[in-house]
């Protein structure tokens, strides 16, 4: 699969001012439910509403869908309200169910993602279709497992294809639900520069007031559009309560995002540079991230010397590192000199962490 221009024709045809928003309710509960929130999002700036009618949960036993009476729905929503539609299919019967019903917009998910045997079902029964289909990264951090469900996808004749950035699953905690690994995006973006990418910060931060600096830093990053989960009694829904935010929260978020496009010459200078730094951005936050754990690692071995009355220095050790460091620095273009200022200053952070806990 190579790169072509005609990838994102489907989201040009839009015409948009701003990026695309596809937005709705994680599941669709009630028919009400479904229609109060279509009706809020109407004449905004969501093109797709979205509801999830077949729910892949991590666990059975937790509400997994209303199931194809949701499609009837949708078609309501679309009727009174002039939006486009879309749903997740994650297998053959529901790729047909979806097509019955005129769904506008398809997408698989990630855990569908993560399996080339889904991946080919569903290919198969979406072969040529004309509608846009978009593909969840997998679970886990897997460049080329997303990207072969892409070509599977694309090679069955979906020449209309998009990917939507949700994150990736880790054994450790931290603050996201899904760690974004933004470097991961990035690389698939200089992979892929004409697949439209759009952000999916619900499912990334699983915090509803974490969606605006996600998102905002997906847009930096040249992001095409954003899939926002919202209900209009978040706190109520049946699934995934934390992370939806109100139709009324929604309006606000796409108001305060809004990328106006500049007319000046330097205007594609400032979009590479604001770019660039979103990088950079992303970057630092990964190396404090690192050094955090640095520090954890190094109040353990503080712990582990002061019960066994170890001196905090071990000049062997310490010359040991140094050493190394400067030669993966140099392989890497830094200078000896940058590499020692930075090491000394993380090694005397860590002394002073150690020194903390003997002393305490």
């Amino acid at each position: 699969m190579e790169n072509k221009k005609e990838m994102r024709t489907w989201l040009d045809d839009l015409n948009l001012n701003h990026p695309l928003v596809i937005a709705g309710p994680c599941s669709a509960e009630t028919e009400e439910q479904v229609l109060k929130i279509a009706h809020e999002l109407k004449d905004t700036d969501v093109s797709y509403f979205r509801a999830g009618i077949w729910k892949p949960r991590t666990r059975p036993g937790m509400f997994e869908g209303v199931g194809a009476l949701g499609l009837k729905w949708l078609q309501k929503v679309k009727a009174e309200t002039g939006m486009k539609i879309c749903t997740e299919v994650a297998n053959a019967a529901h790729v047909k169910l979806a097509m019955e019903h005129d769904v506008d917009m398809l997408w698989i998910g990630a855990r569908s993602t993560v399996s080339p045997f889904i991946m080919q079902e569903i290919a198969d029964a979406l072969q040529g279709t004309d509608k846009p289909v978009l593909i969840k990264n997998p679970v886990n951090p897997d460049l080329a497992l997303w990207l072969g469900g892409i070509e599977r996808i694309y090679k069955s004749g979906v020449k209309n294809i998009g990917a939507i950035h949700r994150g990736f699953s880790t054994y450790e905690k931290t603050k996201y639900r899904n760690n974004p690994e933004w470097q991961l995006a990035i690389e698939f973006q200089n992979k892929f520069p004409d697949i439209p990418l759009i952000n999916d910060p619900s499912h990334i931060t699983g915090k509803r007031d974490m969606i605006f600096d996600v998102s905002q830093t997906a847009l930096d990053l040249n992001f095409d559009g954003l899939m926002i989960e919202t209900h209009f009694d978040p706190d109520n829904a049946w699934s995934d309560a934390s992370q939806q935010v109100t139709p009324k929260t929604l309006i606000q978020i796409m108001k305060d995002l809004k990328i106006r496009k500049e007319s000046d010459p330097e205007a594609e200078y400032n979009k590479e540079l604001n770019n660039l730094r979103a990088q950079i951005d992303v970057v630092d936050n990964q190396i404090i991230d690192l050094l955090g754990k640095r520090m954890k690692s190094a109040d353990g071995i503080g712990a582990l010397k002061k019960s066994k009355n170890v001196a905090v220095l071990q000049s062997k050790r310490w010359n040991e590192i140094l050493g190394h460091m400067v030669l993966e620095g140099e392989s890497r273009g830094l200078s000896e000199e940058f590499i020692l200022k930075l090491f000394k200053a993380i090694h005397q952070e860590s002394i002073n962490h150690q020194e903390k806990i003997i002393n305490g």
